[in-house]
């Protein structure tokens, strides 16, 4: 990742776009991202904002490059952690673990995700995260309708409750990490919560 002691000033344009991207993640991690300018990503970066710019039309533009960075990298993350899993209810459990990792590595992003969703007008960026949960929920349906299939699951489960519990159950957890001012919380605590969600799903009816 790019940090303020690599300077981008002679990266070719697809770097110089990631880097961007790269430099509002870690900037998020550490102040409020509604605060973070196109002078403080410049500073970052070590270019001027004019170099910023003739990458990107605007600071939404900006935004928008970032929430995508953060689907490709997070939907990617997760179809590895499930790949080659034969328990549908196991790759759920890796998709989970996963993505705490994610969190982990990236404590920036929820801070974003977080920041956007409460807008009121429907940006891009918005529409993006939006875009994420709806494919990431296409996964879990697509890993339960296997469960119900194999046993592990009861036919009677409400799949729609079941995947938004999943993804709210990560929120969660990642709310009170940050609350908490330490994200690797999230660690020690997600096994245990993640038993608890396994049992329930089980146990629907």
């Amino acid at each position: 990742m790019t940090t303020s002691n690599t300077p981008t000033k002679h990266l070719p344009a697809d770097e110089r776009r990631a880097a961007t991207v790269e430099s509002v993640v870690a900037l998020a991690a550490s102040c409020n991202p509604s605060d973070i300018t196109t002078a403080a990503i410049a500073e970052h970066m070590q270019v001027t904002q004019g170099a910023l710019f003739r990458h990107f039309p605007s600071k939404d533009a900006i935004w928008e490059a970032t929430m995508g960075w953060v689907a490709e990298r997070l939907l990617s993350r997760i179809d590895r952690a499930a790949k080659g899993i034969a328990s549908p209810l196991a790759a759920m459990e890796a998709m989970f673990m996963s993505h705490v990792e994610f969190v982990v590595a990236h404590p920036g992003v929820p801070r974003m995700m977080f920041g956007e969703l409460p807008r009121a007008e429907l940006t891009p960026a918005k529409r993006m995260a939006q875009t994420l949960i709806q494919r990431y929920g296409e996964r879990l349906h697509g890993l339960m309708a296997q469960a119900k299939a194999c046993g592990e699951l009861p036919p009677e489960l409400d799949n729609e409750a079941a995947a938004t519990l999943f993804i709210g159950t990560i929120q969660g957890l990642v709310m009170q990490s940050l609350l908490a001012g330490d994200v690797t919380r999230i660690r020690r605590d997600a096994p245990r919560v993640f038993d608890i969600y396994r049992r329930g799903i089980r146990s629907a009816a």
